[in-house]
């Protein structure tokens, strides 16, 4: 099964508040995942509070393309 995230919100310093449709519930810091090509731009927190939920992929992704797996954020979700 594919978690499918249902909400998501800026909770502060690279930090998702997330909350998936099968009612888990949980926060997320992200700062260890910005690396790489895709992701090192979100370092600028204006730009990685620009997330939204990708309606297909159930998951965030970002305006520079990047994204993460909705089974990650599940799994790390605590």
């Amino acid at each position: 099964m594919i978690p499918r995230l249902k909400d998501a919100k800026y909770a502060g310093n690279y930090k998702l508040k997330l909350t998936f449709e099968d009612g888990k519930e949980g926060e997320i810091n992200l700062e260890s995942e910005l690396w790489g090509e895709v992701f090192e731009p979100l370092k600028d927190q204006a730009l990685f509070q620009q997330f939204k939920i990708d309606p297909e992929l159930h998951t965030v992704v970002w305006p520079t393309g990047a994204d993460l797996a909705p089974e990650y954020l599940y799994q790390e979700c605590a």
